[in-house]
C-alpha cells in the first residue's frame, strides 16, 4: 500500500511539474509573440558572442518576435541589418551606430553617413558606451575615452550630432553616460525636437540613475530601458525586484524592456528575453503592462505602426 501511495505521489508530482513547465512555456511564448528587443548583441564582433546576426534573427522570428535591434559597441550595424533582412524575411531588423573611438567618437559624419545607408535601417545613435568617459572612470582604467560634456556643458559636436538625430528622425540613446550627462543630452534632444529618446539600461553600471533622475528623464520624453541580461545567479532576483520597484514609480508607459544578451555563456537573446518577460510578470505586472514595455513602446521608438 505504501509503495502504491509513493508511486501515486511521484506521478502526481511529475504531472504538476510538467504542467508548471508547460504554463511557463505558454506564458513565455505569448509574451514573446510580437515583442521587440532593442538591445541584441551578435557576431561578427571582436569579443565572444553566442550567435551571429543572421541566426539570432531566425531564432527571434521562430519565437514570433516582431523586431530586433542589432547593437555593436564598435561597428555600425545599419548595413548589417540590411543584409540580415534579405536573408531572414518575416522579421524587422534594425541597427545603429555607437559613438565610440572606432567611429571617431562624437562624429557627426558617422551619424550622417548611417542615415544615408541603403534601406535606412540604421535607427539608433548610442552615445559612447565602452569608451565613454563615465565608463572608463567608473572602471578605473587608464586609456583614451570619449567625452560628451566639458565644464558642465555639452560639447559643440554633441549638439551637432543631436541636430542630425532630429533631422533624420533617429533614436537618441544615452549610452554609458552618467546620470547628469544623460539628462543634459535629453534636455538638448528635447530642445532640438528629437522625438525618440531612450536612457540606456538606466539602473545598470556605470549609468546608475536613481528613481528621481529616471522620472525626470521620462518627463523629458525619454523611455527608460531595463535590460534582463542573465536573470539567474547571484543577485539576479534582487536586481529584478529593483527593476520592478523603479518601473512602478516611473510608470510602464515610460519604460522599455530589452535583453542586452548575446554574450557567450548567457542565454540566447530571444530565450533570455522571454525569460525576462516571464520574470516581470511574476513580479506582478499584467500582460498588458508587459506588452506596453516590450511591444508598444519599442514600436513607437522605431517608428513602427
Amino acid at each position: 500500500m505504501r509503495m502504491r501511495l509513493l508511486t501515486l505521489s511521484l506521478v502526481v508530482s511529475a504531472a504538476c511539474f510538467l504542467a508548471a513547465g508547460q504554463t511557463a512555456n505558454t506564458d513565455e511564448a505569448r509574451l514573446l509573440a510580437g515583442s521587440i528587443d532593442i538591445h541584441v548583441h551578435s557576431d561578427p564582433d571582436d569579443r565572444p558572442r553566442s550567435i551571429d546576426a543572421i541566426d539570432v534573427a531566425k531564432l527571434a522570428r521562430s519565437r514570433g518576435m516582431r523586431a530586433i535591434v542589432l547593437k555593436n559597441h564598435y561597428d555600425p550595424t545599419g548595413p548589417l541589418a540590411y543584409i540580415v533582412r534579405k536573408e531572414v524575411p518575416g522579421i524587422e531588423v534594425f541597427g545603429g551606430v555607437d559613438l565610440n573611438l572606432t567611429v571617431g567618437g562624437i562624429n557627426p559624419a558617422a551619424v550622417e553617413h548611417m542615415a544615408k545607408v541603403s534601406g535606412g535601417w540604421g535607427r539608433f545613435v548610442w552615445m559612447p558606451t565602452f569608451d565613454a568617459e563615465n565608463q572608463v572612470k567608473y572602471s578605473k582604467e587608464s586609456r583614451p575615452f570619449v567625452s560628451v560634456v566639458r565644464n558642465g556643458a555639452l560639447l559643440p559636436e554633441v549638439k551637432q550630432v543631436i541636430t542630425l538625430i532630429a533631422k533624420n528622425n533617429l533614436v537618441l540613446a544615452t549610452g554609458h553616460s552618467s546620470p547628469e550627462e544623460g539628462l543634459l543630452l535629453l534636455r538638448e534632444g528635447r530642445a532640438q525636437g528629437v522625438g525618440r529618446m531612450v536612457v540606456t539600461h538606466a539602473l545598470m553600471a556605470p549609468v546608475l540613475m536613481n528613481v528621481s533622475q529616471m522620472q525626470e528623464a521620462a518627463k523629458l520624453g525619454a523611455l527608460i530601458e531595463f535590460v534582463g541580461g542573465a536573470i539567474t545567479g547571484a543577485g539576479a532576483a534582487e536586481r529584478l525586484d529593483q527593476f520592478a520597484d523603479a518601473i512602478r514609480k516611473i510608470g510602464p508607459e515610460s519604460c522599455i524592456l530589452s535583453s542586452d544578451l548575446g554574450q557567450r555563456g548567457n542565454a540566447l537573446p530571444p530565450d533570455g528575453f522571454g525569460a525576462f518577460l516571464v520574470a516581470m510578470k511574476a513580479r506582478g505586472f499584467t500582460e498588458q503592462e508587459i506588452a506596453r514595455m516590450s511591444k508598444l513602446n519599442p514600436a513607437k521608438l522605431l517608428g513602427l505602426n
